[in-house]
């Protein structure tokens, strides 16, 4: 008599977990666009005067990566190789063209605030751009607070691709970093599922002025 309850039960579960590994997707190509804004939080007349808008787009191939951020005043490209953990920076500013390279190391170091970085989810759920998301939060261990809207639907494949996110158990579509008066805030302006072009991995040969990252830290352009 208990036979088919056990059957039932067991057939029940399973197809749980089939639901569950069909909506999940795998991604090994990805091009996602946020619009980028740093702004204060105090008197909101100041706001405007204060407030930073610029464009961030992340490409991602296989085990490469490349994250731009741009607007008309500055431009800045990390091109991250996960196999190697090393990394290319090209920056631009004021006309000055530069080339950082960082080791494995370095990008460690770089990025120490987000070592072990936990993220909880909330019970707060929003769709954006057709995927359902679920809202997280953590601390980085020198004060900022995340806050993220993530999809499970769509898992890169290249989890080293941003820091932030590598212990998160999906996408992220929308974030908010916070610290003190400052939040900087990440909304989704589009998201490409087709291949990436190669080219946007390569390294210009000219026209840079190339330094280690232990020369950008003394000259202080390593964290812009």
């Amino acid at each position: 008599m208990k036979r088919p309850s056990y059957t039932i039960s067991i057939l029940f579960f399973l197809f749980l977990a089939y639901q569950t590994s069909w909506s999940q997707k795998k991604v090994s190509e990805l091009t996602i666009a946020y619009d980028y804004a740093i702004r204060s939080r105090l008197d909101a007349s100041k706001l405007n005067n204060g407030t930073i808008n610029a464009v961030y787009i992340i490409y991602i191939k296989a085990n490469l990566s490349s994250s731009e951020i741009m607007n008309s005043l500055f431009s800045s490209r990390t091109i991250y190789d996960e196999k190697t953990g090393s990394a290319i920076v090209l920056k631009e500013v004021s006309g000055q063209k530069l080339l950082i390279r960082m080791t494995a190391e370095n990008w460690k170091e770089k990025n120490d605030r987000y070592q072990d970085i936990q993220f909880t989810d909330t019970v707060e759920t929003k769709i954006i751009a057709g995927y359902k998301c679920t809202k997280a939060r953590a601390q980085t261990r020198d004060g900022f607070t995340i806050s993220v809207y993530y999809t499970k639907d769509l898992i890169p494949d290249n989890r080293e691709y941003d820091p932030t996110f590598k212990n998160l158990s999906g996408l992220p579509l929308e974030y908010e970093l916070t610290k003190g008066d400052y939040i900087i805030k990440y909304s989704l302006s589009s998201i490409n599922l087709s291949p990436v072009p190669a080219s946007r991995f390569d390294i210009p040969k000219s026209g840079y002025r190339e330094m280690s990252y232990e020369e950008s830290k003394k000259l202080g352009v390593g964290s812009w």
